[in-house]
């Protein structure tokens, strides 16, 4: 007859796991001698040992119980059952670590490669992270309404900053978040936007920062417009 302590060294675990093994019903808790201490036999050796390898296996210790005495047959069709589990446990572990690889590449998790790449591109320009959010934000919903409409917008965009004028225009737009709804340069901004997509694209002229896909982004983040862009938004449509 042997103590707890011996019993957990003997089998390679702690006393606090073999208690929890009793709490769950899977140990038989032995009587006390009458020094008050627990004695343990072979047979309960031999039992946490056989409890000790089906948990480290993985089987749930719910399971283990039901495990311990069952003919061969039984034991290889419920460990052919919890190793389905696994795999599947196994998959969904590794779409997690993909997902997580896909986070390091920031907004990449969120939008195709080819806005991803706008987005760098603006950030080499010098634009704010508050401005590239109100983007990356517009564009994610752009891609889930209407994939064809952004597939074709993010390839105007893209052409659009290849042009010196143009990138002058979005840097001045994105300072322009903080200036005053009166300031003087609106107006000026206005007009200069308007003549270069009057030269560039032959539409109608619209703000750099597509209103539409602001006012959408701005439903979930308080700062993605301010009274300066929406008095540049009521100048272009003058």
């Amino acid at each position: 007859m042997i103590t707890i302590g011996q019993l957990a060294d003997y089998a390679g675990v702690t006393t606090k796991t073999i208690r929890h093994y009793h709490d769950r019903g899977l140990l038989a808790e032995p009587e006390r001698d009458s020094s008050g201490y627990r004695r343990y036999s072979a047979q309960d050796a031999i039992d946490l040992v056989k409890i000790r390898t089906l948990a480290d296996a993985g089987v749930p210790l719910a399971r283990v119980k039901d495990l311990l005495d069952a003919d061969p047959e039984l034991l290889s069709a419920a460990i052919a059952e919890i190793d389905r589990g696994v795999r599947d446990r196994i998959a969904q572990l590794r779409r997690t670590r993909g997902q997580l690889a896909q986070l390091r590449g920031g907004d990449r998790l969120f939008v195709t490669p080819e806005v991803a790449g706008y987005l760098d591109d603006l950030r080499e320009l010098g634009i704010s992270e508050r401005g590239i959010r109100v983007e990356r934000d517009g564009w994610i919903l752009m891609q889930t309404a209407s994939p064809a409409d952004a597939a074709d917008w993010i390839a105007e965009k893209r052409a659009f900053l290849a042009d010196a004028g143009f990138r002058a225009l979005y840097l001045e737009y994105d300072t322009a978040y903080d200036w005053s709804p009166d300031d003087p340069r609106l107006p000026a901004l206005a007009d200069r936007t308007r003549t270069w997509f009057a030269d560039h694209s032959g539409t109608e002229a619209r703000p750099v920062h597509n209103p539409d896909m602001a006012q959408l982004a701005a439903q979930s983040q308080p700062d993605t417009s301010s009274p300066a862009w929406d008095r540049l938004v009521q100048l272009m449509k003058q």
